[in-house]
């Protein structure tokens, strides 16, 4: 039996190798997508191509070296196969964990510092349990374990944040001086010596990063690179300007274009060829173990692992499979885009809807920022400040924020900039040995070339400081993850065995299943029929038409958040009431997101239909969230009346409210069917039961009065019932004047325009 289970092992390793191969790229996609995606230079379609044949490439091209999780964290010589295979074993089910929970929540975080950290928690847990049966002290850890090599990772992290974030503000704003926002407006050498030094920088990346220890290049070719960086540099410099010189001038090609090609490629081919270890590196340890130990004879508990010492190279059909699970995944992943959105959006020219919340941190950073800046440009002269504005100052034919899904995040410029500069880093990192992480590097680059460009302006910056602030806590917080649950699983696997295994690795699928399904319910929660759309159209007819969907879908939805509250009063039952809280608290959001379009809506309207379409739009808005506002009011009490253990409403009160709802279910209903179905002539009927409802509800506020003055015995009970109905006739009067507005907007703009065609 003790064979077969280390065979198992294996065989289970390889499983959890093709899976952490799908939720490593999910989180590592962001890397080499964001620029491409965000300035929206070449198509999805293409930006997925090319992203694939670099990830193939880079596969292909890898030198399969494992010595990260062979060697590179704890010293084998100390461990026997069992203990080996534990490590391992703990390593991969929370690597898959830990990525996968990131990738849930759209952040990106550091392959690299996940693996070795759970690397080094697996090897600290076992090396520990072996310490303390030997009766030995915990100075002895410095024998089994690699702590120079954590300490350089840690390192890393910090000089990434810094030195990324930093340089790649510079260049940017370096660059967008000399260049501009109106840069298809700059002599054809701007273009052709930016070009130059971008192609430059990526091809350099390509040679050193990409393909290092690939054997495609003579040595000498590799020695040349290596002892004569500086003319190498030079001689590509002047070759790659002479020919975008050459494509600009005579094709019009656009030389941004090409670079954020060349470059999307080149961090994707970097990405498979060198993060490949992360994913694969501990099950063909474990695999390259397990056939030297099983030729071995000797039992598990007695074989040395000082082979894993040796350098083996991966077998090639291993890097195939790899590279077309990988790229599989990067076409078929909805996560992987929403990790990328969320970098996309953080960096993205414009305001909008905010992601994260402000935190104090963020206040304090932005506030700190905005005086040491005011403090900066009082002493410079205004002609500079005046001419330093200009550069920055975006064309006026930039498309508007109500075209928002078809415009890009930002310009070509900039995505060209972030790639540039990720490669030169990453480059330089490479041929000094410095542990710079992809993820980290490309990442802070964005972000700093987003706060250079004025991407981060007073309507948005304490919002991206805090999403920035969030991803950089992810970072630390995947390392102490990392550490502390491989430690603990390792653990779990040494004392329970065969069936710990077991057992882990169901609740490991359980969880990713849960994550899986959690991830898609959200998904279709975005994108469902009844979310409300911000408005496009630049004439009061298109808005007209185009609110009326969301007219409808807010009433329909009031009117299932109104039952939900009267059925969870009613039952007393708090379940539903708090599910009905979310759910009223998401439509007020919605609501909310409307009103913050205001601004970006009454840009996009025709000359001729400012003044009534704003008016309109605003009004119709300001409805909205009265219904909205007094649905609020009525589920949280109601969830606050439960939650305290107050007494239940009587059977009366019960009765009436139930009867209330009943009046209201056939005004919302009448009113949705309307709106959806642009019946704008069935609101007439509706509007004449105006005073009927009003009827209904001071009815019932006179017989709660008297109860109180004769039987009711609560004081709870009544301010609740009381704060029911009034909220209540808020509502109805809110609908009311929202169908009074349509009613009377359709009549006059609407109409006319279908008599032509009854005539």
């Amino acid at each position: 039996m003790g064979e077969n289970i280390y065979l198992f092992m294996v065989i289970a390793l390889a499983i959890l190798a093709i899976t952490d191969l799908v939720v490593g790229v999910s989180n590592d996609a962001v890397n080499f997508l964001n620029s491409a995606i965000g300035s929206k230079a070449i198509s999805f379609k293409t930006v997925m191509i090319v992203a694939s044949l670099g990830i193939a490439f880079g596969a292909m091209s890898s030198s399969g070296m494992m010595e990260v999780a062979r060697k590179g964290i704890f010293n084998p010589t100390e461990f026997v196969f069992a203990e080996i295979m534990v490590i391992f074993m703990a390593v991969m089910i929370t690597d898959i964990l830990l990525l996968d929970f990131f990738n849930t929540l759209g952040m990106p975080t550091s392959t690299t510092v996940s693996i070795v950290f759970e690397l080094l928690g697996a090897a600290v847990a076992i090396s520990l349990v072996k310490i303390v049966s030997a009766d030995g002290s915990f100075s002895d850890l410095v024998n089994y374990i690699n702590t120079q090599k954590a300490t350089e990772i840690i390192f890393g992290i910090l000089l990434s944040v810094v030195v990324a974030f930093s340089i790649g503000a510079l260049v940017q704003f370096i660059t967008r001086i000399l260049v501009s926002f109106d840069f298809k407006k700059n002599p054809k050498w701007i273009e052709s010596i930016f070009g130059g030094v971008a192609i430059t920088a990526i091809i350099y990346f390509i040679l050193v990063k990409g393909l290092k220890s690939a054997d495609l290049f003579d040595a000498s070719f590799m020695q040349f690179i290596t002892e004569s960086t500086s003319l190498f540099l030079l001689i590509n410099l002047v070759f790659w300007s002479l020919i975008s010189w050459a494509f600009t001038l005579l094709f019009n090609w656009n030389i941004y274009r090409i670079i954020i090609i060349l470059g999307t490629f080149a961090l994707a081919m970097a990405f498979a060829g060198n993060d490949l270890v992360n994913f694969i590196g501990v099950p063909i340890a474990a695999l390259q173990s397990y056939q030297d130990w099983s030729a071995s004879g000797i039992g598990p508990n007695s074989f040395n692992m000082k082979g894993l010492t040796a350098a083996v190279k991966t077998p090639t059909l291993l890097l195939l499979l790899s590279g077309a699970i990988m790229v599989i995944t990067l076409w078929l992943s909805s996560k992987a885009r929403s990790v990328v959105k969320t970098s996309v959006d953080l960096a993205r020219q414009d305001e909008g809807d905010e992601r994260f919340q402000p935190n104090f941190l963020s206040r304090q950073i932005v506030k700190f920022t905005i005086t040491a800046s005011n403090n900066i440009t009082a002493t410079l002269p205004p002609s500079w400040l005046k001419k330093l504005d200009s550069r920055f100052t975006m064309p006026k034919n930039y498309i508007p924020k109500s075209k928002t899904q078809d415009a890009p995040a930002f310009d070509m410029v900039r995505a060209s900039v972030n790639l540039m500069v990720a490669s030169i880093l990453i480059s330089l990192a490479t041929s000094m040995k410095l542990p710079l992480s992809t993820t980290y590097v490309t990442f802070m680059v964005t972000m700093g070339t987003s706060l250079a460009d004025r991407a981060w302006g007073a309507e948005s910056a304490v919002y991206r400081v805090a999403g920035v602030l969030n991803v950089i806590g992810g970072w630390f917080f995947t390392a102490i993850c990392a550490f502390t649950a491989a430690a603990i699983i390792a653990y779990i696997l040494h004392l329970g065995g065969f069936i710990a295994l077991v057992v882990l690795l169901v609740i490991a699928a359980v969880l990713l299943l849960r994550n899986y399904m959690a991830h898609n319910k959200k998904s279709k929660e975005i994108k469902a029929e009844d979310s409300l759309r911000k408005a496009e159209s630049s004439s009061i007819q298109g808005v007209i038409q185009e609110s009326a969907d969301n007219i409808g879908h807010v009433i329909a939805r009031s009117n299932k958040i109104y039952t939900g509250a009267i059925n969870g009063l009613a039952r007393h039952d708090l379940e539903t009431l708090k599910k009905n809280n979310k759910e009223v608290s998401k439509m007020s959001k919605e609501i909310e997101s409307l009103q913050n379009n205001i601004f970006y809506f009454i840009k996009n309207l025709d000359e001729s239909s400012v003044g009534g379409a704003s008016n309109f739009y605003i009004n119709l808005l300001g409805h909205l969230q009265d219904i909205s506002q007094s649905l609020e009011h009525i589920s949280k009490v109601g969830y606050k009346h439960v939650n305290n253990n107050h007494k239940k409403l009587k059977y009366n009160q019960i009765k009436e409210l139930k009867d209330l709802d009943q009046h209201l279910e056939e005004l919302f209903n009448g009113t949705s069917k309307a709106f959806i179905s642009h019946s704008f002539e069935n609101l007439s009927p509706l509007l004449a039961k105006k005073e009927v409802l009003f009827d209904v509800i001071d009815q019932k506020i006179e017989k709660q009065v008297a109860r109180t003055r004769t039987e009711e015995s609560s004081p709870k009970n009544t301010t609740l019932y009381f704060s029911l109905l009034t909220e209540s006739k808020d509502i109805v009067k809110a609908t009311m004047r929202l169908m009074e507005l349509y009613y009377s907007e359709h009549d006059s703009s609407i109409e006319p325009a279908k008599l032509p065609k009854n005539a």
